[in-house]
């Protein structure tokens, strides 16, 4: 069995962070009373994009996670990256209805740990393969 530490606790992360997301829509909605659209004042608009934004970003990311993960192996800076691309997306949320400078930090905290997963994906998916290829998966022949 293949355990991948980081994308496992990086996925649990990022679906508690969704829950939480999607709570906070929910709240509002139940406490001005709107069940479909937006709401006059914008404030449930203003959460459905943090929470959608969110739906944007992190698919991809969890995947770069993952695939690095399988291809090099767990390490501090997966850790790291992963750490910061979850805090950014909280920051960002916040940041949305509250303090700029958390939208702010949020986007730079989402930006930077992507791009640097995409480079890594790509510099591991130039390399040459490390082993060869099995001859046989499985034998053909008369039972002993």
């Amino acid at each position: 069995m293949i355990i991948l530490p980081v994308t496992l606790t990086a996925a649990g992360a990022a679906a508690l962070l969704n829950f939480w997301l999607g709570a906070r829509i929910v709240r509002i909605r139940v406490s001005r009373k709107i069940l479909h659209g937006e709401g006059p004042d914008g404030v449930l608009a203003t959460r459905m994009r943090a929470h959608l934004n969110f739906t944007e970003y992190a698919p991809l990311t969890l995947i770069l996670i993952g695939v690095i993960e399988l291809a090099s192996g767990t390490s501090v800076w997966l850790w790291g990256l992963a750490a910061a691309f979850l805090l950014g997306r909280a920051l960002h949320a916040v940041g949305m209805v509250g303090p700029i400078w958390a939208r702010q930090a949020g986007m730079l905290l989402t930006y930077v740990p992507m791009l640097a997963l995409a480079s890594w994906a790509i510099y591991l998916g130039m390399q040459p393969p490390q082993t060869a290829a099995p001859t046989a998966i499985f034998k053909i022949g008369p039972k002993a």
